[in-house]
């Protein structure tokens, strides 16, 4: 199974950068990763919300084959444990996913097109998070979870 992390804009922070780019390279030992940066929207701050998201949205559409396993990063997506989190991928890769899409979208979430195309709806938290720190968290979770179904000593159960 091939993973893709699909993101609206580039993270700009070094630190943050360095910690996702860590945890790619920590991937590529279980899983062929990709990473996927749509630009984010020019002037974005000076449109309304649901046009920005309208054009995110057809962005983040143009970048998703459609036999895609697509699960959105979503606030309102169902919350689980570390562990859940690794038998949901396992279960992906026993059934034969091809490619399966992680997607991070924008400041102010997803198109109701994107909604209607994804599988799963995901949550890290009930929290809110930054988006560049939702980036670094998220690949830590996804580097957890194949540590977990390798039976690694990195989560400790």
């Amino acid at each position: 199974m091939k993973v893709k992390l699909l993101l609206i804009g580039k993270t700009t922070d070094p630190q943050w950068l360095a910690l996702e780019k860590n945890y790619e390279a920590r991937l590529d030992h279980y899983v062929k990763f990709q990473r996927v940066e749509c630009p984010a929207i020019k002037k974005f701050g000076q449109l309304p919300q649901e046009t920005l998201k309208e054009k995110e949205g057809e962005l983040l559409l143009s970048c998703i084959d459609k036999d895609d396993f697509l699960v959105l990063m979503d606030e309102n997506g169902w919350v689980r444990s570390s562990v859940e989190f690794s038998h949901f991928i396992q279960e992906k890769q026993l059934v034969s996913t091809k490619t399966m899409v992680f997607c991070i979208g924008g400041a102010y979430g997803f198109s109701a097109p994107v909604y209607r195309r994804a599988n799963v709806q995901l949550s890290l938290s009930k929290m809110t998070f930054s988006h560049q720190m939702v980036r670094t968290i998220f690949l830590e979770q996804l580097y957890r979870a194949y540590t977990i179904i390798k039976g690694e000593k990195y989560h400790h159960l």
